[in-house]
């Protein structure tokens, strides 16, 4: 009996826990730059990139023929036992790309979640200070500690009751729903006077492009201000730059286009093509906080993930990806807005290099928020072969992470594609 998605999806039911979501009822068989084939040989437009992880596409040669040579090379020591030269090579080019004119270092982990962790233990152990500030909206990750951090209870904390304390949570610049530079700002200060101490904090983490919460990009000036308070107060600031890192946003990370440098910087996704790895990178003096033994991991920066990443950083240089990525969502967005000339529920066009979002209300000057609107164009767009994302507080945001390496005539088909849906619902 051949496969088929239903009875795939009948075996997942009874085998993995609901609690592992899954957006669109497909099994990938396999895939090729942007397209993706299903086990029933249908084909797809990648439009989702396995979320911001695949910018150099599906199965890159160059990144697979990297790891095949690795594979027979060597495959794990465990680098705090025996190491090895692909991980210090990938550390030594992160230090390279990271903003900031000071010597930095940096750690490699396996996941998102882990280089977030790493980075509030390091701000801890490097301030003597345990109290931490994130942001509405935020998403750092699923491990304990980041869900206490990440700014959306469902589905991510549902039923798990109250997370770590010494978290503190401070409003996200937001000018499209009224949220202003100085009331986010103010927003940090009366933490300071009603809940901690400035002295108590260790660290405020962001992400400079909020991801999960919408795609709403944090203005210049904002962060300026925030590095400022920052420095008076003797707290690192950590950029999470898992989603925006490895070129999404037309720089390799989105803080080279903010004018400040964080402390600390965690990156993960795109930057191994597909293989799980991840980082902190930071000002050497605070990364070497904590003592022989306490940073690390038994597959943290495993060698088959460390080649992946050298080859995705040559397929950049070589294919002049950071372009691209500008050029990717310069045509996706004037596409966009053309469609949003048509359909006024769609609000808010708005991208940072190819990290884009098309926000969703329920009529035209309305900010009332339209997640099934939505719900149906991702659904819709399914079934015309296209695979989209949704994000947002509130579920009513659009969000395209195409490989960088789709072709201009990929990215046109699913232009129209997300058009007919629209068209669709009026």
């Amino acid at each position: 009996m051949s496969k088929t998605n239903e009875s795939l999806m009948q075996r997942r039911v009874a085998a993995v826990p609901r609690g592992v979501g899954q957006i669109h009822p497909i099994f990938a068989e396999s895939a090729k730059n942007a397209t993706v084939t299903d086990v029933e040989g249908r084909e797809f437009i990648d439009f989702a990139g396995g979320i911001a992880v695949l910018n150099t596409g599906h199965v890159h040669p160059k990144i697979i023929a990297a790891v095949e040579a690795q594979l027979h090379k060597l495959t794990h020591t465990c680098f705090q036992v025996l190491a090895y030269e692909p991980y210090v090579e990938v550390c030594e080019k992160i230090n390279a790309l990271i903003p900031g004119d000071f010597a930095k270092k940096t750690l490699l982990v396996t996941t998102g979640s882990e280089a977030v962790e790493n980075a509030i233990k390091i701000a801890r152990a490097a301030t003597g200070r345990a109290g931490v500030i994130a942001f509405t909206g935020a998403y750092h990750g699923r491990t304990m500690m980041t869900l206490g951090l990440t700014g959306k209870v469902v589905p991510y904390s549902a039923g798990m009751g109250l997370m770590p304390g010494g978290i503190f949570r401070a409003i996200y610049p937001n000018e499209l729903h009224g949220v202003s530079i100085d009331d986010s700002i103010a927003s940090i200060e009366r933490i300071f006077k009603n809940d901690a101490e400035a002295k108590d904090i260790a660290a405020i983490i962001l992400e400079p492009v909020q991801g999960e919460g919408g795609f709403y990009v944090a203005p210049k000036e904002f962060m300026k201000r925030l590095r400022a308070l920052c420095d008076q107060h003797g707290i690192l600031l950590i950029a999470d730059e898992v989603q925006t890192g490895a070129g999404r946003t037309g720089t390799f990370f989105a803080m080279e286009q903010m004018g400040v440098a964080p402390d600390l910087t965690t990156f993960a996704k795109s930057i191994a093509g597909g293989f799980p790895l991840a980082g902190v990178c930071g000002k050497a003096e605070y990364m070497d906080a904590i003592a022989p033994g306490g940073l690390g991991g038994t597959y943290a920066g495993s060698p088959i993930a460390c080649a992946a990443a050298l080859a995705v950083m040559e397929v950049f240089e070589e294919e002049k990806l950071l372009d691209r990525s500008k050029a990717v969502g310069e045509r996706l967005v004037a596409g966009l807005r053309k469609i949003q000339d048509k359909h006024p529920i769609i609000g808010d066009v708005r991208a940072l290099g190819s990290m884009i979002a098309v926000e969703v209300f329920d009529k035209a000057g309305s900010l009332t928020p339209n997640p099934t609107a939505v719900a149906a164009v991702v659904a819709k767009a399914r079934d015309k072969g296209l695979i989209l994302l949704s994000c947002g507080t509130y579920g009513n945001v659009l969000r395209i992470l195409v490989p960088l390496t789709a072709p201009d005539a990929q990215l046109d088909q699913g232009l129209a594609i997300i058009e007919a849906c629209f068209a669709e619902l009026a």
